[in-house]
């Protein structure tokens, strides 16, 4: 269902005087319990109860809240401010009232309630883990950590409403093993998250894993932060969207950049974003969205077999370099979110160069619409639609020459890049989820 909204982001929404007001509410008195040491096998084992080392850092209130400017265009499917909070926006938190934690080896630090949680220092086979009330929103401040596990999450959410991942300086997690399951879950990520996950901050996270490494089972949302992320297979995973406002990223991914897919419901499993800096390296997909894949803005280097899939692909802005083995945009019947698979370019400036082969630089099961920016792609195919395409306005490059039309290869859209098909889930349009605190 398309969501017609017009962008106005308020600037007194960012006052001061409001967020520090929203972070105190949110950061009341907590508590948190920690596990007890186990072999150094596994940090799974290591999850009975001790007390873990409190350091004693000073904890001072932030006069001066940093915050992410959204990005936006008109007409776009998604807007912005509806998709994010001042609170996912704000990339320092409030110590004041802090719980302080510093990571020991073999242990668990255990969060049971809301409240903002300061931690720091280097461990091997240890974890973080939240197991808080479905209601409770926690923010978790990465000051300087290391942890390095065999097989098991260094930071793991159980249960909350909400978990913030705030970083600052330099913060490194790794598993260097096959990750074991926690019951019934399989916890296959460096950060594993059963509920809503937003990453932020003025730092930076280094994630290195032998499956995936960013894994979120609900919406993760970034606005702030730099991530550099090596997996065997995806780097940053979700369920029911991945929205960016802004970040930078180097990805290198053995399937996957990007991976959005909810496989009950169609109206999810999209990816939204708005600004940043991207360089992914990918087997698979750049970025796969199984409904849509929104970008408003944004700098992306992309090599990988195909750099953009989704059903739909609306690009408004964004300076993009894209380099692919297969298709380099590619709309495909991924799920039923949306009847037809159309790629629609309203702005930006995109870059494709094309191996040899059958290879298409912009790929359409459904139908191309061209309304704005530049497309300058070098290859043997430039464009490939089973359905109608629309050129009203913008330029178009085929191999140097300037074309007043949209060429078609006109041997069949592809099925989609080597990655997961999405699953049939219940028809209907598009939507995302409303703001949340």
């Amino acid at each position: 269902m398309k969501q017609e909204f017009v962008y106005k982001y308020i600037a007194g929404l960012m006052a001061v005087n409001i967020i520090a007001a929203s972070l105190a509410s949110c950061s009341a008195a907590s508590s948190a319990s920690s596990a007890s040491s186990a072999s150094s096998a596994s940090a799974a084992e290591a999850a009975s109860n001790t007390t873990a080392a409190v350091s004693t850092l000073d904890k001072t209130d932030d006069t001066e809240a940093t915050v992410t400017t959204l990005n936006t265009a008109d007409g776009g499917k998604l807007s912005a401010d509806e998709l994010f909070t001042e609170r996912d926006l704000t990339q320092t938190a409030d110590l004041s009232e802090a719980t302080d934690y510093t990571v020991s080896d073999g242990k668990t630090i255990t969060i049971t309630k809301a409240g903002v949680y300061h931690i720091s220092g280097t461990a091997s086979d240890a974890a973080i883990v939240v197991e808080a009330s479905s209601d409770d929103k926690v923010q978790i401040v990465l000051d300087g950590v290391s942890i390095t596990n065999a097989d098991f999450p260094c930071l793991y959410v159980k249960q909350a409403d909400k978990v913030f991942v705030t970083l600052v300086g330099e913060n490194t997690l790794s598993v260097t093993g096959s990750f074991t399951t926690d019951g019934d879950t399989n916890t296959d990520g460096v950060i594993f998250s059963k509920d809503d996950l937003v990453l932020n901050g003025t730092g930076s996270l280094t994630v290195n894993s032998n499956d995936n490494g960013i894994v979120c089972k609900d919406d993760l949302k970034v606005t702030g932060g730099s991530y550099t992320v090596t997996a065997s297979s995806k780097a940053l995973e979700a369920n029911d969207s991945i929205r960016i406002a802004d970040g930078t990223f180097t990805l290198k991914a053995g399937t996957d950049g990007l991976h959005a897919e909810n496989d009950d419901d169609d109206t999810l499993g999209y990816v939204y974003i708005g600004g940043g800096s991207f360089t992914i390296q990918a087997g698979d997909d750049g970025i796969h969205a199984n409904s849509l894949v929104q970008i408003d803005g944004g700098s992306f280097t992309v090599s990988a077999a195909e750099c953009i899939e989704g059903i739909y692909i609306q690009i408004n802005g964004g300076t993009f370099a894209l380099s692919s083995w297969d298709d380099a945009i590619n709309a495909a019947k991924k799920s039923s979110a949306y009847a037809t698979p159309t790629v629609e370019i309203n702005g930006g400036d995109i870059t494709i160069t094309m191996s040899a082969g059958d290879t298409d630089g912009i790929d359409s099961n459904g139908n191309i619409i061209v309304n704005g920016g530049t497309i300058n792609i070098t290859g043997n195919s430039s464009f490939d639609y089973d359905g109608t395409a629309q050129y009203n306005g913008g330029t178009i490059i085929v191999n140097g020459e300037q074309v007043t039309a949209i060429p078609n290869q006109m041997m069949g859209g592809g099925m989609g890049g080597r990655g997961q098909m999405g699953g049939m889930g219940n028809t209907g349009g598009f939507g995302g989820h409303g703001r949340r605190g």
